[in-house]
């Protein structure tokens, strides 16, 4: 019974240093505001809501950080082509990171791409399909390919996809891809990477989770903070002149990298460790509140 009462203690301090933390945040003098020059984002349970649409009047704060000039960047898991789909002709007004950093856009025009391998990404497809228990995902440029087989969860991929074609063969695809991504059905990607993906591609390539079914794999060294370094160099940024929020462990790069680096309330655990501050959560639609608090900076 002490054991239990301890474990609730501490529990109940957890959650009211977070909220501490969140209110100190949240009411600090705006003038602390002032020296940021750029906006980043993740997108899934962090800028989105739960139901996977942006949050009321998103697009009125991109119009509001463009009259300041400051830059707003979609930092995503997601595909190019998807991120387009979502916001449209904003796309000019921003920078946008696909695939973990391994596409990078500048208003609407592709300024970096890191295409991997057609052997590589080949061999990586027959180790799947061979010997685990996960869906392969070729991300290309263009769309991204699945075996027939798992067409059963074509509305759940197309969320994240919107372009995606099922086909009958895999392993003869030669086609310009910047990610290959495995689809845990039994949303367990955080122990498959571990356990699996991290041992067998992690000193070649760099392997990160996206998502409770998602592992993704890039070229070695691509992240969101190598893409948030290239970002700077391009637009003539400093690093402590970013801020970034994030909730998952694709995010620690970008957030390791700025200055401002926050997590969301519904972040997951062990991810405070790469975040300075705090943000209410994606429901409550933290990502905006922290921007409202950039905006009065800059009156």
């Amino acid at each position: 019974t002490v054991a239990i009462c301890c474990t609730m203690m501490t529990v109940i301090q957890g959650s009211m240093i977070w909220r501490r933390t969140v209110h100190s945040y949240l009411n600090k003098e705006s003038e602390d505001m002032k020296n940021v020059k750029l906006i980043a984002s993740d997108m899934d349970h962090t800028l989105l809501m739960e139901n996977g649409k942006l949050p009321d009047g998103f697009f009125d704060y991109i119009d509001r950080l463009d009259e300041k000039g400051i830059r707003f960047v979609v930092a995503s898991g997601r595909p190019m082509y998807t991120l387009r789909d979502m916001f449209g002709d904003k796309m000019d007004k921003m920078v946008v990171i696909g695939d973990n950093g391994a596409a990078i856009s500048n208003c609407g025009k592709i300024i970096y791409k890191s295409l991997m391998d057609v052997e590589e990404y080949q061999s990586m497809i027959r180790f799947v399909e061979d010997e685990t228990d996960g869906v392969a995902v070729l991300c290309a440029l263009s769309g991204a390919y699945v075996l027939k087989k798992y067409e059963k969860y074509a509305k759940f991929f197309k969320a994240f996809l919107s372009n995606l074609e099922f086909v009958d063969d895999m392993r003869s695809l030669d086609v310009e891809a910047n990610k290959f991504t495995i689809f845990a059905p039994d949303k367990d990607a955080a122990v498959k990477y571990k356990e699996i993906y991290t041992p067998r591609f992690g000193d070649n390539f760099s392997v990160t989770v996206g998502g409770r079914e998602w592992i993704d794999i890039m070229n070695k060294g691509i992240n969101k903070g190598m893409a948030m370094r290239k970002i700077g160099e391009l637009l003539g940024i400093d690093t402590s002149e970013m801020m970034a929020f994030g909730d998952n462990f694709n995010d620690a790069e970008m957030l390791k990298t700025v200055y401002y680096s926050y997590i969301v309330a519904n972040a997951q655990p062990g991810m405070e460790k790469f975040a300075r501050f705090r943000a209410p959560s994606n429901e409550e639609r933290g990502v905006l509140q922290v921007m409202e608090q950039v905006l009065a900076a800059n009156l």
